[in-house]
């Protein structure tokens, strides 16, 4: 016998209140942890882990969730079997006015300068 019960299977996440500056630098100070980021802010709804194409190992993969996830930057929830990760936006900008947009433009142009190299 099924039963259609909710999935019990729920990630911690800090408060606003406990999101901390030095966490959320040093999330943001991987270069695969801000293109997670990065791509996050362009998207218009959240996105499971599988939709990521990063260049290191599952294994891998899951710790910089995490990391990203622990230090306050993104929401993960379960849809059935899909984690889906969405950005914090709102709770990043109202700790930390205009440090989000800054980070993101700056990455961006550093993207576009290796890109050029």
């Amino acid at each position: 016998m099924t039963t259609d019960l909710p999935s019990r299977r729920v990630l911690p996440h800090p408060a606003r209140d406990e999101v901390r500056l030095e966490s959320v630098l040093h999330a943001l100070s991987d270069p695969v942890r801000m293109r997670i980021v990065r791509e996050l802010a362009g998207a218009e709804a959240a996105l499971s882990c599988s939709y990521f194409d990063l260049p290191v190992t599952k294994s891998t993969t899951t710790h910089h969730f995490r990391v990203l996830r622990e230090s306050g930057v993104i929401q993960q929830v379960y849809e059935g079997t899909a984690k889906m990760n969405g950005l914090r936006r709102e709770d990043l900008d109202a700790l930390f006015p205009g440090l989000l947009d800054a980070l993101l433009v700056a990455a961006r142009r550093q993207a576009t300068r290796d890109a050029q190299s």
